[in-house]
């Protein structure tokens, strides 16, 4: 036999020297008479299955690990979303299922297993103190299997070969942020830790179905700062008082700015700019919450910072005849000269990347991490 090759081997070479046509034939004939080539591309759809399933599975593990991260955001960590979010990931190739082998991380989720450095495993914790989870996808049939059955490749690596278990891992971090664009409209600290117990309840988010609004009693009433400083107990000598708002410096001309430090520009008196009031009946309308600088007490040029909250809209009373009724509490209407804007803060996870620093006002970012 190894006369025979050498044979063939030489004929080809010698065939090349004189004319390179059908050459490519001969060694395509020599490859299938060995059964080389069979048995190459039994393994390469087997390996193609098995590249698609890890694509799969990380693609469920990155949906899932978002999933939970967001509940965690919102107060509660939901593992069991997890797998509902994988199997939405998952393709025929398994049956439209993925299993979910573990979801870990802060607080009740529990502890995670160290890191090997495998490109199926999840990085490292993050440093002490960064809310993170971690969730490991693995193959799952529909079948209830572990396996990812093989096409193939048993005509190669033999009948004992069942399949191969397909691994993946995604992480997650979720926090509230230092920085972030929000709305003009700014709200007084000594109102949100009245209005939420510093953070301990919160009204529940929109939307609502019709018969499940928040109780009327959530429904705060806000007038414009005048300057006055009364303060509260919760913040420190000098903070403004409960139940007021102010108008941040419209720069951009759409009533947003971007926050970036432990100061961001206005004065108190500041008048709504045209584009708020636009902003205000989307959110009054449509029941939208909007991200709002929650300010600590103001100066002549500027407010300091607290922090970001979401702010329900539901009524105001404002100069230039800008007014619509109080849609939740209509005791809370104000009219004529009584200017105000009316509404409640809920928890939320706003679509912003950045720094897990601020303090937690109930608006969160959630970033995929690895």
């Amino acid at each position: 036999m190894r006369d025979l090759m050498a044979s063939l081997t030489r004929l080809v070479l010698l065939r090349l020297r004189r004319d390179e046509r059908g050459v490519i034939g001969v060694l395509v004939a020599m490859l299938l008479g060995a059964g080389v080539l069979t048995g190459m591309a039994a393994l390469v759809l087997d390996v193609g299955q098995i590249y698609q399933e890890r694509a799969e599975l990380q693609n469920g593990a990155d949906a899932a690990a978002l999933g939970v991260a967001k509940s965690c955001a919102l107060g509660e960590c939901t593992a069991g979303v997890a797998g509902q979010l994988a199997d939405g990931n998952a393709s025929s190739l398994t049956g439209g299922t993925e299993g979910v082998t573990l979801v870990c991380g802060s607080g009740s989720l529990g502890s995670c297993p160290a890191s090997t450095g495998s490109i199926t495993d999840c990085p490292p914790p993050p440093p002490a103190g960064t809310n993170f989870l971690d969730v490991y996808t693995a193959t799952q049939t529909a079948s209830g299997s572990s396996l990812l059955p093989p096409v193939f490749a048993q005509t190669v690596l033999g009948s004992s070969y069942q399949g191969t278990t397909v691994r993946a891992c995604a992480q997650a971090e979720w926090g509230a942020p230092s920085a972030a664009t929000a709305d003009a409209l700014t709200i007084s600290a000594c109102e949100w830790d009245q209005a939420t117990r510093q953070g301990t309840a919160y009204a529940p988010a929109p939307p609502y179905s019709q018969n499940a609004l928040p109780a009327a009693s959530v429904d705060q009433v806000l007038t414009q700062n005048p300057g006055n400083d009364t303060g509260c107990a919760t913040e420190p000598t000098g903070a403004a008082g409960p139940g007021t708002f102010g108008w941040a410096a419209d720069a951009t001309g759409n009533c947003t700015l971007t926050v970036t430090g432990a100061f961001f520009p206005g004065s108190a008196g500041d008048a709504m700019s045209p584009s708020c009031q636009a902003v205000l009946q989307n959110a009054w309308q449509n029941q939208i919450p909007i991200l709002v600088p929650v300010y600590v007490s103001l100066n002549n040029t500027s407010y300091a910072l607290k922090g970001f909250a979401d702010f329900v809209v539901t009524g105001y009373n404002l100069p230039s005849d800008l007014f619509e009724s109080d849609w939740l509490d209509s005791a809370n209407t104000c009219t004529g000269a009584n200017y105000c804007v009316t509404g409640y803060f809920v928890q939320g996870v706003i679509p912003s990347a950045g720094s897990f620093a601020g303090p937690n006002l109930g608006a969160s970012i959630i970033d995929l991490t690895g």
